[in-house]
């Protein structure tokens, strides 16, 4: 059979498949399977985002899977793509599917493809917060043609995004064939019941407890009606909060007595199922409660097999039951809810008239209607290939691609890690429990599992125990008499100080403002914000220029989440002044610095004044920050190779630096600081140079050996002028996760002023 598609081929589609339970999944499934229906001589497969923690047993057709937060597999799909010869690529794009800050990780895959990319938007926001702006607005900008499922979503990508109407194809979501088939409420046991229906993944977004709240109404006037509620808790709510939505819907029926009148299908149905459901219902209801949701799966098969239809007005309801196609609710309106079923099931001839409208609605929706459409716009996305689009495939040399970057993995971290917290120190992997444990070890563990948490991980059990160990740690530690951390504390769980150092402090500070700006548990970020308010009044009499640094670190952290803290923004304030004040009195042209001679942890500092000047909106703060770490730079930059400052000596200002022992601490100090200027620059020579210096752990050093173990994934403790010191302690180990962790990061192309909200790419 000739193709319909006019050269295109074989066809690619990106997005979630069955097995796995949700909307998208059965979408692509759906789709893939009607444009092989349409036209027989197309080659379609999928590429399936994996959940985390999750694996599927796929059909054929799907052929590649992507770890939805591994960068490098992205990478490697988009090198599928491109050496398979696919003539189009279609992505189903919805935010919380893909790894990264929104979803950004998928971009990175989406810009190495030369073929044309075709993007279905599932979900478009009136108001998207600053990451999900930038990930849209270069998600459009990469594909050739946008498809939407209603008129309202073309005209939010218009407005919002600024995307050009001749980009954007009307598609509406497509639904099966579904016969009706009269004996179905006998198969399912409800005959001669008056059947309301909702179906879906569940949700507390759902709204189903105010249909609920409508049946003592509903069922005074008609005692046969019976409310169905068809689906399993949606996978990811079920995970995170278990049952507890269904449980209190089942609790709230029975304490409303129409438990005798509900029936819960706990599970997620086939399509031959669902239309047993369908067939059997006489009202079909969607409730929900988000009014920007701009397509809904479940509504679109309730209109096309020709239900009559109630729903809340969410922008998809609005368009699809206009024209008397369905009946509109408000939002967590009970009694309107029963008002509107007891009229249609009063006047059968009204709610028949309803079901007419619908079905007719619905001819233009069925998949094969659908697919077709979709295949015109892929002809559309290929004959209107841009300028800026590649037509010839060409591989990326070592030069122009990032590095592979390990896995992060947990299990040294694990194994440092007792009931009581993190030892300090080990002997080659194993914990030495006799110098027992430290404030400044814990609030790095902290700062880690906060950077997990932000930008996502496979091993979430492992990260909220080991992050809830931590900050129990630091909150033991705080001695708020004082307000100041101690900080070691002796194997047998005594402290060993009333408080501990300045820096210590001040990395506590920095760790419990990173859980606030960037985690995502509710109970630990209560505690971190407590304990930072807590802490954080001592800073400004601190001595430390280190200690200054670390709080300021901790500050822009916390200001993620509270830029408006004004009490917090005379602290940073004052913090950054005192580094400024500091470099300038210290600085010579010879050494430009802020003290007269490099220690530890140096680029920390200009980290600090980097933050601080960007968040400040403060020139020559930023300025000074840049000078000071472009200089630093220079001075451990060794015929390309990183060479950190020796703790053997240090670096005194008239002398010779220190050769050795190299620390762990220096070149993830040095990385960030790196990665810090490269977000506000955007001059790659910044993150050329964090490669560089992370490539130190791997072996890219004096002696051309690693410290990462990937044996145990731990990380050595030094370099030494022969040999590396084989002891894998907590410091070092956290110091290399740390730099991965952000190294990994630096992948995901979306930064942001954090001051003003205004978005780059980069």
């Amino acid at each position: 059979m000739e193709a319909t598609t006019n050269g295109i081929h074989r066809v690619a589609m990106l997005g979630n498949h069955l097995p796995r339970q949700c909307g998208i999944a059965t979408f692509t499934t759906d789709l893939s399977d009607a444009l092989a229906a349409v036209d027989p001589a197309l080659d379609c497969f999928v590429l399936a985002m994996n959940d985390v923690g999750h694996r599927h047993a796929y059909p054929p057709r799907v052929r590649f899977e992507i770890a939805e937060n591994d960068p490098a597999s992205y990478r490697r799909a988009a090198d599928f793509l491109n050496v398979n010869t696919v003539d189009i690529v279609c992505v189903q794009h919805e935010y919380g599917i893909f790894g990264g800050k929104a979803g950004s990780h998928v971009l990175s895959l989406l810009r190495e493809l030369r073929m044309p990319i075709v993007t279905t938007l599932h979900t478009i926001l009136g108001t998207p917060d600053p990451w999900q702006r930038l990930a849209m607005n270069e998600l459009v900008a990469i594909s050739d043609r946008v498809v939407v499922m209603s008129q309202h979503g073309a005209t939010l990508l218009q407005e919002v995004h600024g995307v050009s109407p001749e980009k954007i194809d009307v598609i509406p979501h497509g639904i099966p064939t579904i016969p009706r088939d009269p004996t179905s409420k006998d198969k399912l046991g409800v005959e001669g019941k008056s059947v309301i229906l909702t179906f879906g993944l569940l949700s507390p977004d759902k709204g189903i407890e105010h249909v609920i709240d409508a049946m003592p109404a509903i069922l005074a006037r008609h005692p046969d009606a019976i409310y169905i509620v068809l689906g399993a808790t949606h996978p990811h709510v079920k995970e995170r909060h278990g049952e507890t939505y269904r449980l209190s819907l089942e609790a709230r029926a029975r304490r409303l007595g129409v438990d005798a009148s509900m029936i819960f299908h706990d599970r997620f149905v086939s399509q031959s199922e669902l239309a047993e459901f369908l067939s059997a219902a006489d009202i079909y209801i969607t409730p929900y409660l988000k009014q920007e949701q701009i397509t809904s799966g479940t509504l679109a098969y309730a209109v096309g097999s020709g239900k009559a239809v109630i729903s809340t007005p969410y922008i998809y309801a609005r368009e699809l039951l206009a024209d008397g196609r369905g009946i509109l609710v408000p939002v967590k309106d009970g009694p309107a809810i029963a008002r509107e079923i007891n009229a249609l099931l009063d006047h059968d001839d009204r709610r028949q008239a309803l079901c007419d409208r619908a079905f007719a609605e619905g001819r233009r929706m069925v998949w094969p209607a659908v697919a077709a459409s979709y295949l015109q716009s892929f002809e559309r996305a290929r004959t209107e290939r841009t300028a800026r689009l590649r037509t010839a495939f060409q591989a990326k040399p070592l030069a122009r691609r990032p590095a592979e970057l390990p896995a992060v993995g947990l299990s040294h971290l694990q194994l440092m890690t007792d009931d009581t917290g993190l030892f300090q120190h080990a002997v080659f992997s194993v914990p030495r429990r006799g110098d027992g444990y430290c404030v400044d070890d814990n609030a790095r563990g902290l700062l880690l599992m906060a950077q997990l948490e932000d930008v996502g991980t496979d091993d979430r059990a492992t990260v909220n125990a080991l992050a809830s160990r931590y900050i129990s740690f630091l909150e033991h530690g705080f001695d708020r008499e004082r307000g100041r951390f101690r900080n070691f504390m002796s194997f047998s769980r005594r402290w060993l100080e009333t408080s501990g150092s300045e820096d210590s402090h001040g990395r506590a500070l920095w760790a419990l403002g990173t859980v606030v700006g960037r985690g995502s548990h509710n109970g630990r970020q209560s505690l971190a914000r407590h304990l930072f308010h807590a802490a954080l009044p001592v800073v400004s009499s601190f001595t430390s220029p280190r200690a200054w640094a670390y709080a300021e670190l901790g500050i822009d952290e916390y200001l993620r989440a509270y830029e408006g803290d004004s009490n917090v923004q005379a602290v940073q304030t004052v913090l950054a002044e005192k580094l400024l004040d500091l470099h300038q009195r210290a600085s010579r042209r010879d050494f430009p610095w802020f003290e007269h001679s490099l220690t530890y942890a140096n680029a920390r500092l200009p980290q600090a004044l980097l933050v601080a000047g960007a968040r400040m909106e403060h020139e020559e703060m930023t300025a000074t920050g840049l000078r000071s770490l472009e200089w630093l730079w220079s001075v451990q930059d060794e015929d390309g190779l990183f060479a950190p400052v020796g703790t053997n000596g240090f670096y005194v200002r008239g002398g010779t630096k220190a050769a050795f022992d190299q620390q762990p601490v220096e070149a993830s100090s040095m990385v960030s600081a790196l990665l810090t200027a490269h977000r506000l620059t955007h001059e790659d020579r910044w993150l050329e140079r964090a490669r560089r210096t992370f490539s130190w752990f791997l072996g890219q050093n004096r002696l051309q050996q690693s410290l990462y173990d990937a044996s145990t994934g731990g990380c050595r403790d030094g370099l030494h002028e022969d040999r590396v010191n084989e002891n894998q302690g907590a410091e070092s180990t956290l110091s290399f996760l740390v730099a991965l962790c952000e190294m990994r990061s630096s992948d995901r192309v979306l930064t942001l002023n954090p001051r003003a909200g205004r978005e780059i790419a980069t």
